[in-house]
């Protein structure tokens, strides 16, 4: 029986009375396991589920009474600060980054040089217009939201609290309630063992480089002096907050400029029968709303898949990659009708990735599509801004459209200066927001445009996406990467002996000789080929990983971009 493992795997992976040394997160992953293996209604299933909530129990505990410095050092980066339940995000340590925050705010007081960026003049100005708060469906999410929400109304500051929601609403929630700032605790797509800290200031968007170094360099401090924040929180400071009702009225008051009717666009999709949605919450955030994003009314038009809470996500990476979509396409090829839209988003939902039931869309392909809907079928002019990682098929389009392309290094923070001026802004990792939305990335919006296309189309996404490569032309995006052992300065200094791969060289890839016409070294060096097929090569801010992002002409020619790749690589001696 599958139950008799499970007591082995708890003396294999824990120490009794010491968190620091149990690894509780390769104890759960293998319950997990057991608990896939296991037949419906049996009890093996009965047992390993209990032992999976004992097992948790004990990481509650270790984030409840853990007072050692986190693990890994407090680092804010593109998408805040990441670490492991328990071991680096404890109750102590997330009331330590909040009150980083809470000082921060106060030394506009003295010094009011990041008053710009943070869109506040003063710690009062702060107090009054006051944060929101909210938390992906990871372990203790609640428990850590709680502390920050101690901190913050310790220190006069008003809570707008929005308990689990999404990235995406709790950015909208920041416009309308015009707060100062948000916390959400979340780390996006990362595996099960992992919390987050998002902060975003005044204007809803990722907070500048200048505000996470401050806000990582006080909180390390605070961290290093063994500083505990003095809690005497108000209850009266918390007042409840429907994140994603602030969603629906930001779109609605958006809709001149993007073009996005909400209410008429839902309306459109429950008086057709000929259309069905699929949509794959992978047990995150957006699971709590998407029938309410479809207007509460029942339909068997709409399928939500692993829409249950599960903070294990059935024990797979919950992002959105093709492994993931599988689901989502078996669903919808069972379906009779003709219009067919499948969805995955990630647990913090700021990410997404299309399908119609034949093909995969990623955000490479499908940012490319909205900047042509937006402006050819719904009339709106403006520049399109994505990542220069991402494929050059919206630049093809922006050209025959002749209009400007902003192209800035990966994170969405970078598309700040066009925020306003862009019609879309997307990047290759599935992040995706609009003009006249919020300038975070949300996979909301990105379903909401979608559902649009088809229903004001009549076409499927596929069909679509033909439509206009038949125009534009055909591009074949793809990433990897691979593992090194230097990293920081060592693996810098190395990478930049790929500058002997400049404009005019050529190369063989493939068999064909290939010149090189153009370079972008923004991040890392982006190599352009004649035939507009590039390969680019940049460190991972996050992991000892050197990164690959390739684009071809044609659906063989990626393998034969990642192999020239990888032989530069050695070329420079990293492999």
């Amino acid at each position: 029986m599958i139950s008799q493992n499970i007591e082995p795997l708890f003396h294999k992976y824990l120490t009794p009375n010491n968190h620091a040394t149990s690894d509780y997160f390769g104890l759960i992953q293998k319950l997990v396991e057991l608990k896939n293996s296991a037949a419906p209604g049996s009890t093996d299933l009965t047992q390993t589920s209990a032992a999976i909530a004992k097992a948790y129990a004990l990481v509650e505990d270790e984030i409840r009474t853990n007072t050692n410095p986190p693990s890994k050092e407090v680092s804010f980066g593109t998408s805040g600060w990441r670490g492991i339940i328990g071991k680096d995000f404890s109750l102590q340590s997330v009331g330590q980054v909040a009150q980083a925050i809470v000082a921060m705010y106060r030394e506009l007081d003295q010094d009011d040089a990041l008053a710009p960026a943070l869109g506040v003049r003063s710690f009062r100005e702060a107090q009054q217009r006051g944060a929101v708060v909210g938390f992906d469906n990871r372990f203790g999410g609640s428990l850590l939201a709680q502390r920050a929400i101690e901190v913050l109304t310790s220190n006069g500051i008003t809570v707008y609290y929005a308990q689990e929601a999404t990235t995406g609403t709790l950015s909208a929630a920041v416009l309308i309630l015009n707060a100062a700032f948000s916390i959400n605790l979340t780390p996006s797509h990362n595996p099960m063992e992992y919390a987050g800290f998002k902060f975003n200031a005044a204007d809803a968007g990722p907070a500048a480089s200048e505000i996470t170094s401050r806000i990582t360099a006080k909180a390390r401090q605070l961290i290093a002096c063994g500083i505990t924040p003095t809690l005497a929180s108000e209850a009266t400071l918390v007042k409840p907050c429907d994140a994603l009702a602030c969603w629906q009225e930001l779109v609605s008051r958006g809709a001149t400029l993007h073009g996005l009717d909400y209410q008429g666009i839902m309306a459109a999709f429950h008086a057709a029968p000929d259309c069905v949605v699929a949509v794959d919450c992978v047990h995150g955030a957006s699971r709590v709303h998407m029938r309410s994003l479809f207007g509460d009314q029942p339909s068997n038009r709409l399928i939500l898949l692993r829409d249950q809470a599960d903070p294990t996500f059935g024990g797979v990476a919950p992002e959105p990659s093709s492994q993931n979509m599988q689901q989502v396409l078996a669903t919808l090829q069972q379906r009779p009708e003709p219009l067919k839209l499948g969805v995955i988003i990630d647990p913090d939902a700021d990410r997404i990735r299309f399908s119609d039931g034949t093909i995969e869309i990623d955000m490479n392909l499908f940012g490319a599509m909205a900047f042509h809907y937006l402006h050819e079928k719904k009339g709106k002019h403006g520049l399109v801004a994505k990542t220069v990682a991402t494929s050059n098929f919206a630049n093809a389009i922006a050209r025959g459209l002749h209009e400007e392309i902003f192209e800035p290094r990966v994170g969405f923070k970078e598309f700040k200066p066009v925020i306003g001026k862009a019609l879309v802004c997307f990047e290759e990792s599935d992040g995706i927001s609009v003009i006249g939305h919020t300038p975070e990335k949300d996979a909301y919006i990105g379903l909401l445009l979608a559902l649009d296309m088809i229903l004001t189309l009549r076409m499927n996404l596929g069909d679509y996406l033909r439509e206009i490569q038949d125009e534009y032309g055909y591009y074949y995006p793809a990433r990897g990467g691979v593992e090194v052992s230097r990293q920081g300065k060592e693996l810098l200094d190395t990478l930049a002996r790929l500058e002997k791969y400049a404009v005019g060289m050529v190369l063989d890839i493939g068999g064909e000789t290939k010149m090189i016409t153009a370079v972008i070294t923004i991040d890392g060096r982006k190599m352009i080929m004649e035939d507009n097929s590039w390969l680019m090569i940049r460190p991972s801010g996050t992991e000892p990983k050197v990164r690959f992002y390739v684009e071809a002409r044609s659906e063989s020619g990626k393998d034969e971009l990642f192999t020239a790749a990888k032989e530069m690589l050695c070329e420079i001696g990293l492999l």
